[in-house]
C-alpha cells in the first residue's frame, strides 16, 4: 500500500464531491482552515477509542444521535441544548434500565454535508445542482443559493467551534448533574404516555442519589456524578474540510482528523479504492462504516483490513443501515464474514436509513414501527449469532417535530405538516427518541 499523507485522497476517485467553480477561492478558504485551531485533540479521540474498545466487548453501549444534517438558518443554544437533553434522557434510561455504562456521542458540531442520489434536481422544468449540505450550498431553489460556495466552509467550521463550547459547558458545568434527571424533561414530552415511566425512573435515580449523599458520596466530591463524557461525530463526505483540519499529534507522532472524535464513511462512499476510503486509512480516530444490503462480503473484508490493519480494538464501528424488512436475510452474514476474518469491530443499528420512504404527500417520513422492528431485530440477530449488539445511531431532536409516524403520540400522515423542519431527512423528535431507549434498555439488560 503506497504512503499515506493528507492529501493522497486526491489520486483516488472522490464520489460526491460538489463542483465549485472558482478553483482558486476553494484553495483560499482550505489555506485558511488549515490555519485554524483544531476543534477536537487527538487526546480525547483516542480517550473514545478506549471507550469504544469496551463497547466491543460488551462492556458499554454506543449511543449517537442527533441532526441528520445541521443548519446555519437553525442554529441556536436551545436547539443544541435540547438535543443534549433528549442525549442525557436517553443515556440514563440505558444505564439505569439496561444496567449498562453508555458512551454518548453526538451527530454534531460538523453534520453539514450530505450525500445526494442525482447531482442535479429538476423542479418545473429547471434543473439545478443537488442541495449537498449548508457546508456546500443552500437549500432555496434559486441558482445563486445552489452554487457551491466555498465560503460555507469557514461558516461550517466557526459554528462547529461554537457548537463544540457550548457542548462542552453543558458536558462539564452541571447540566449532566445526576441530580437533576427531571430537569433533563422536555415540555411536550411531559404530556406522553412514556412520561410517567421516565418519571419513575428518574424517582428511583433521586432515592439512590439520596442514600448515596447520605454514606458521603456527593457530585462536589465524585465528579462522575454531575459531569459527562460526550463526543462529537459527522460523516467524513467533504474531503477537502477534512484534510485542511488533519493535524499530526505532538506527543503520538500520529496523524488526527481534528474536525472530530470519530468520522464515518457512508454508504455512497464505501469503495475500497475511492478517495473516502484513502483519507480515513491514515487517521487514528474511530472510523465509522456504514454497511447496507448492497455492501460486498469481499469488499467489507477488504475495507477492514485496509482501515484497520493492526485489528486495533474501538477502532471500527460497522452502523448497520438495513432496513426493518431485510435486515434479517442481510446482517447474519455480515456477522459471520467478520468473525472468519478474526476483526474487531463494534457493531451498532442505523435503523433510519433503511426506512424512508416517500408519500403521496410529497413527505419523506420514517414510521417509528418500522424503527423499533429493525433495532429489535439487530440484538436478536446478534443474540443468535453470539455476537456483540453494541450500540445504536439514528437521527433525532430536541424539537417538538412531526417527521416521523407512530410512536407514542400516534403522529400520523396528516400531522407531518405541523411542524416538518428538516432540510434533508426525517428525524425522531424526544417523545420517539425516549421510546426508542427504553426498548434497547429492555433488550440489553442482564438476564
Amino acid at each position: 500500500m503506497t504512503q499515506w499523507t493528507p492529501a493522497t485522497w486526491r489520486d483516488k476517485t472522490a464520489t460526491q464531491q460538489p463542483v465549485y467553480p472558482d478553483l482558486d477561492a476553494l484553495q483560499e478558504v482550505e489555506t485558511q482552515l488549515g490555519k485554524q485551531p483544531p476543534l477536537v485533540f487527538a487526546g480525547e479521540a483516542r480517550q473514545l477509542k478506549d471507550e469504544l474498545a469496551r463497547v466491543a466487548r460488551g462492556e458499554a453501549f454506543l449511543l449517537q444521535g442527533g441532526d441528520c444534517a445541521e443548519s446555519f438558518a437553525h442554529f441556536n443554544t436551545n436547539g443544541i441544548r435540547d438535543t443534549f437533553k433528549v442525549m442525557l434522557q436517553m443515556a440514563i434510561v440505558l444505564t439505569f434500565g439496561g444496567q449498562s455504562p453508555v458512551v454518548k456521542v453526538g451527530r454534531m458540531a460538523g453534520q453539514f454535508a450530505k450525500p445526494r442520489s442525482s447531482d442535479t434536481e429538476t423542479i418545473g422544468g429547471i434543473s439545478l445542482p443537488s442541495y449537498r449540505g449548508d457546508i456546500i450550498n443552500g437549500f432555496e431553489f434559486t441558482e445563486s443559493a445552489r452554487t457551491p460556495d466555498p465560503k460555507r466552509i469557514m461558516q461550517a467550521y466557526h459554528q462547529s467551534a461554537s457548537t463544540l463550547n457550548l457542548l462542552r459547558a453543558f458536558a462539564a458545568g452541571g447540566m449532566a448533574d445526576l441530580n437533576r434527571v427531571h430537569q433533563w424533561n422536555l415540555d411536550f414530552v411531559e404530556n406522553s404516555p412514556l412520561a410517567e415511566r421516565y418519571q419513575s425512573l428518574a424517582n428511583r435515580i433521586d432515592e439512590t442519589m439520596a442514600f448515596m449523599s447520605a454514606c458521603g458520596i456527593r457530585p462536589e466530591n465524585s465528579p462522575q456524578l454531575r459531569e459527562t463524557s460526550f463526543y462529537t461525530s459527522h460523516e467524513a463526505l467533504l474531503l477537502p474540510y477534512e484534510e485542511a483540519l488533519t493535524r499530526k499529534d505532538s506527543l503520538t507522532g500520529d496523524w488526527y482528523d481534528c474536525s472530530a472524535h470519530m468520522i464515518w464513511i457512508g454508504d455512497r462512499t464505501r469503495q475500497p479504492n475511492g478517495a473516502h476510503v484513502e483519507y480515513c486509512r491514515g487517521i487514528n480516530n474511530p472510523i465509522g462504516l456504514k454497511v447496507g444490503p448492497t455492501t460486498q462480503l469481499d469488499d467489507l473484508k477488504q475495507l477492514l483490513h485496509t482501515l484497520n490493519p493492526n485489528n486495533e480494538v474501538g477502532k471500527i464501528n460497522l452502523i448497520v443501515r438495513m432496513g426493518a424488512d431485510m435486515i434479517s436475510d442481510k446482517l447474519p452474514e455480515l456477522i459471520q464474514a467478520v468473525k472468519q476474518e478474526g476483526m474487531s469491530v463494534v457493531w451498532s443499528s442505523d435503523p433510519m436509513h433503511g426506512n424512508t420512504q416517500k408519500l403521496e404527500n410529497g413527505y419523506k417520513t420514517r414510521a417509528v414501527n418500522d424503527v423499533l422492528r429493525e433495532v429489535k431485530s439487530f440484538f436478536e440477530i446478534h443474540k443468535s449469532e453470539g455476537s456483540v449488539a453494541g450500540g445504536v445511531h439514528f437521527e433525532m431532536t430536541g424539537n417538538n417535530v412531526t417527521e416521523c409516524i407512530g410512536g407514542a403520540f400516534n403522529i400520523t400522515e396528516s400531522d407531518l405538516s405541523r411542524q416538518y423542519d428538516t432540510q434533508c431527512d426525517p428525524r425522531l423528535n424526544a417523545d420517539q427518541a425516549l421510546e426508542l431507549a427504553f426498548l434497547i434498555a429492555d433488550s440489553i439488560k442482564p438476564a
